[in-house]
């Protein structure tokens, strides 16, 4: 099952990309005899003043097409990386061949598109950054891949 990060902005040269593209290609080479991956980041235009809307219309365009899409959202469900990793696994036993999660802009991700969502996930009750999301989504898939393939990464 390939892996979409589907963000609103552009990541600028930075340590947070340097991690990002670190955890990717780790997921990469510990996904692949899972049948995970590849994980690829997909960025569409911060549009300034456009709002939310003009902003799910580009993601709903680089959506590929038949993806599973999860929602990375302040009001989706909190579960811990285990139930995660099941979540993955369970998405690609079901013949999934693409998982889009979404990463919305500074306001978030437009009602609309939050409706057409398969899943939504969250981190926390608290607000995260977009740019930090990014980061600790790449994590968290990095992180269910070594937990099915039984790696010690994770730590309970």
């Amino acid at each position: 099952m390939r892996v979409h990060i589907c963000a609103v902005g552009r990541l600028r040269a930075g340590p947070e990309k340097t991690l990002i593209e670190d955890y990717l290609q780790r997921f990469d080479r510990s996904g692949r005899a899972l049948g995970l991956g590849p994980a690829r980041v997909i960025e569409v235009e911060d549009k300034k003043n456009a709002g939310m809307g003009a902003e799910a219309d580009l993601l709903r365009k680089a959506l590929p097409k038949g993806a599973l899409i999860c929602t990375l959202d302040e009001r989706g469900k909190v579960i811990s990386s285990p139930d995660f990793a099941d979540r993955l696994a369970g998405w690609r036993d079901m013949g999934r061949q693409d998982l889009a999660l979404i990463i919305g802009g500074a306001d978030g991700i437009d009602p609309s598109l939050r409706a057409e969502a398969d899943f939504a996930l969250s981190f926390g009750k608290m607000v995260w950054p977009h740019m930090m999301v990014r980061l600790m989504v790449a994590e968290q898939i990095y992180r269910a891949a070594t937990i099915l393939s039984g790696s010690p990464y994770h730590r309970v």
